[in-house]
């Protein structure tokens, strides 16, 4: 009887019901502190300052959404960095 195989990892290696063992056997042993770091995908995302930051939801038109689009676009930012901007000019000019 064949090995069932599930796909590939991403140095190519088969993923067989003997390797989803091994990684089960090994995650209920637990991981070592240090070896966790090793299974990073990326840098994550940048931090925005020195403080933490809090995430806020804002519904807005989809015509104000483009235009805040367009503007970003334009400058090279995110789009909440174009809101953020603009909160800040709007709560200075108060």
């Amino acid at each position: 009887m064949s090995q069932r195989i599930y796909g590939q990892t991403k140095g190519g290696k088969p993923i067989t019901d003997e390797m989803i063992e091994e990684l089960a056997d090994e995650a209920e042993r637990g991981f070592e502190p240090g070896r966790l770091g090793e299974h990073r995908r990326g840098p994550g995302r940048p931090p925005l300052g020195e403080a933490a930051k809090s995430v806020e939801s804002v519904r807005l038109e989809p015509a104000l959404r483009a235009e805040a689009a367009q503007r970003a676009a334009a400058e090279g930012v995110t789009v909440s960095e174009v809101i953020r901007r603009a909160l800040r000019e709007y709560l200075r000019s108060a």
